[in-house]
């Protein structure tokens, strides 16, 4: 299994599930500020158009590209069938955010074989590791 520090470095598209319109949201400020260092980020959301100026796709399965990486910005509760549902596209890796933690959710990962990081930030890792992937 990858570091989180790895999946980053590794990743150019992330799927946000939960991704949020409200600027003092962190489902709104981290994938923004992924976006700003050039990730490709997709919201999904099915209750909005667009979050931060890019169209949204309201389920993983609705995606027009493949993805490196599903972030999650939903209760440890719904991770469960949104990691069943990232398994389903083949995604190499998932992601909950901090605060997010579901033993049942990492059990489907690693049965079908996605790395697996939970209770972190991307934000933060995007930090901490001096990453980007503007040039």
């Amino acid at each position: 299994m990858r570091s989180a520090q790895q999946i980053l470095a590794e990743a150019n598209v992330i799927a946000v599930v939960g991704a949020s319109r409200d600027p003092s949201k962190p489902a709104h400020s981290v994938p923004l500020q992924m976006l700003r260092h050039g990730w490709t980020i997709i919201p999904v959301n099915p209750f909005v158009d667009e979050v931060f100026g890019v169209k949204t796709v309201p389920t993983l399965a609705d995606l027009p590209e493949p993805v490196d990486l599903v972030d999650i910005f939903r209760p440890a509760a719904d991770a469960v069938e949104i990691v069943r549902q990232a398994a389903a596209i083949d995604a190499p890796a998932v992601w909950l955010q901090t605060g997010i933690v579901s033993a049942e959710a990492r059990r489907i990962a690693t049965e079908a074989g996605m790395d697996y990081v939970e209770d972190r930030c991307l934000a933060v890792e995007r930090a901490v590791g001096n990453l980007t992937k503007l040039t």
